[in-house]
């Protein structure tokens, strides 16, 4: 089924989720485009989204002229009833927005640390959490239906690269995120590693609008990525689907890196901004965060670009390993670096790509992601929407979330 929608009315709740989640890739439709984006009558399309538009789920933004016929009544997501809660727990910094359900960033929050001590990362949260709160009781007949908690595998780990302490992974590991926070009763909690959370929110409100099959690759304090295939994320068996870190590449070139007596290094210790930072740092540059490289310190110039080459070389290694195993239409690069900079290393891993001859394989398009270090955060808030509304495919078999849909719905209604 998927990709398409069914006539049937055994399956009207498969239906409405496909409906909303067109409506949401597409920003506006009208009952044609949703008809054919589909494959359902236009009775039957006309049907749901006047149901949804009487529960408050879609709304009339105007109409479509030019075209043959009647001016087309055109439908967007209504954003002001429901909102979702996303949390980065990341190694330097907790990351909090408050997300409508159009997809619009509300309200954030950034709290920093030296490193994720769990008290500190709780009372951070906690106090988003709380904040939100404020804000959406202050709206009229608002509420928040979730909260998505994206966090790196391994919190706690890699402590000898980072400085962190040794008992810090134990700490972590005794902490069951789906309870840790302060959370109202039967609010949903969903938990999902950060880099997949980042390649979630490319699907819905980024890439996804033109590509279903891509690799999400993030530079943030270790590289991590996230798999999409079929407009699904794919996070595997044991929710560790790519990883990226551990892939063997080249040994680096950077003066600043200890010689190893091995063939390869991992790319967690080439592509990772906490390289970036040592290599900066044996230059005599100090800096906490990467927003401290704009504008760009004095005597930065060089190792950062030194730092650019290197990481660049090593992720066109990662692209032709992994297009190599799957075959994706995209490679979507984004990263915690200011923007300037980001598209600094974009360049050139398309330059370095594109001179390779990696014969064999389809050559994928190599872009930008959208979000840079809010990407995780906005990728968890979009967890519960997924949840609630999004195409599944499971529910044609066992209509589980069923009544969750009816209650949402009645809620919106004033019911």
């Amino acid at each position: 089924m998927s990709g398409k929608g069914s006539n049937s009315v055994k399956v009207r709740h498969y239906n409405e989720r496909f409906v909303l989640d067109t409506i949401r890739r597409l920003k506006e439709a009208s009952k044609s485009d949703l008809a054919r984006a589909a494959h359902l009558t236009p009775a039957a399309v006309a049907d749901i989204v006047d149901g949804l538009e009487s529960s408050g789920f879609v709304k009339q933004v105007g109409k479509r002229f030019g075209q043959r016929g009647s001016p087309s009544i055109l439908y967007r997501l209504m954003p002001e009833r429901i909102y979702s809660v996303g949390i980065k727990i990341g190694r330097r910094a907790l990351e909090a927005v408050l997300v409508d359900f159009a997809g619009e960033v509300r309200a954030r929050e950034s709290h920093e640390y030296r490193y994720p001590d769990p008290d500190l990362v709780l009372k951070a949260g906690n106090t988003s959490l709380a904040n939100f709160g404020q804000l959406v009781d202050g709206l009229d007949n608002a509420s928040v239906v979730g909260i998505g908690i994206a966090s790196p595998y391994f919190l706690g780990g890699w402590s000898e690269e980072l400085g962190f302490p040794d008992d810090l992974g134990s700490r972590w590991e005794a902490i069951d995120l789906t309870t840790c926070f302060a959370t109202q009763p039967k609010t949903p909690v969903f938990v999902e590693n950060d880099a997949s959370s980042a390649a979630l929110a490319e699907l819905v409100q980024g890439a996804g609008a033109r590509f279903q099959d891509f690799m999400h690759i993030s530079i943030d304090t270790f590289v991590g990525g996230g798999l999409v295939q079929g407009g699904k994320v794919h996070t595997g068996p044991h929710g560790n689907s790519a990883a990226l870190g551990p892939l063997p590449v080249s040994p680096s070139g950077l003066a600043s890196m200890a010689a190893k007596p091995a063939r390869y290094q991992s790319l967690l210790h080439r592509a990772s901004i906490y390289v970036l930072v040592n290599h900066l740092r044996s230059h005599g540059i100090e800096i906490n965060r990467v927003r401290e490289l704009d504008p760009l310190p004095q005597g930065a110039r060089v190792p950062l670009f030194e730092w650019i080459d290197d990481c660049a070389s090593a992720l066109v290694e990662a692209i032709i390993a992994i297009t190599s195993i799957i075959d994706l239409e995209a490679i979507v690069l984004d990263s915690i670096l200011p923007r300037p900079i980001h598209r600094e290393l974009l360049v050139r891993v398309q330059s370095q790509f594109n001179q390779t001859s990696a014969i064999g394989i389809v050559a994928p398009e190599i872009v930008p992601g959208q979000f840079g270090a809010e990407a995780s955060s906005i990728g968890a808030a979009m967890l519960p929407f997924s949840a609630l509304l999004a195409p599944d495919s499971g529910v044609l078999m066992i209509g589980k979330d069923r009544p969750r849909l009816l209650s949402a719905l009645s809620t919106l209604a004033g019911n």
